[in-house]
C-alpha cells in the first residue's frame, strides 16, 4: 500500500459553515480600469491643490528680519574662518594653555596646618 493513497485532496471542509457560501471573486480586467481613473483623478487633485497651494501669496519678511538674517549669515561665516585658521595643534595648545590658567580647586589640601 502507497502512502500517498489516503490523502485527501481539494479545498478544506469546515463544520458549520456551507461550502458554497465561500467563493473567491478574481478581479475583472473592469476592476482595473476603475483603479487606473481613480488614481488618474487623484493625481489631478493633487495638481490643483499645488497649483492653488503656489497662488496663495505668502507674507514677506520685513525689512528688519531681512537684516537680522544677514548679520546671522555674516557672523556665521566670520566663526567658521576662525575656526579654519587654527589647526588642531594650535587649538590644543590654547585649550591646554586655558587650564593652566585655571585654579586647581580641585587639588588635595593641606591637612596640617603647623607644617
Amino acid at each position: 500500500m502507497d502512502d500517498y493513497e489516503t490523502v485527501q485532496t481539494g479545498g478544506l471542509k469546515l463544520k458549520g459553515v456551507s461550502s458554497h457560501a465561500i467563493t473567491h471573486s478574481w478581479r475583472t480586467p473592469s476592476t482595473y480600469k476603475k483603479k487606473d481613473k481613480d488614481k488618474k483623478k487623484m493625481e489631478e487633485m493633487v495638481k490643483t491643490i499645488k497649483d492653488q497651494e503656489e497662488q496663495i501669496t505668502r507674507p514677506t519678511k520685513t525689512k528688519a528680519e531681512i537684516a537680522f538674517e544677514r548679520a546671522k549669515k555674516k557672523k556665521n561665516e566670520q566663526q567658521i574662518l576662525e575656526r579654519a585658521a587654527k589647526s588642531h595643534k594650535e587649538r590644543i595648545m590654547e585649550f591646554n594653555q586655558q587650564l593652566d590658567n585655571l585654579t586647581e580647586h580641585f587639588d588635595i589640601p593641606k591637612v596640617s596646618w603647623t607644617k
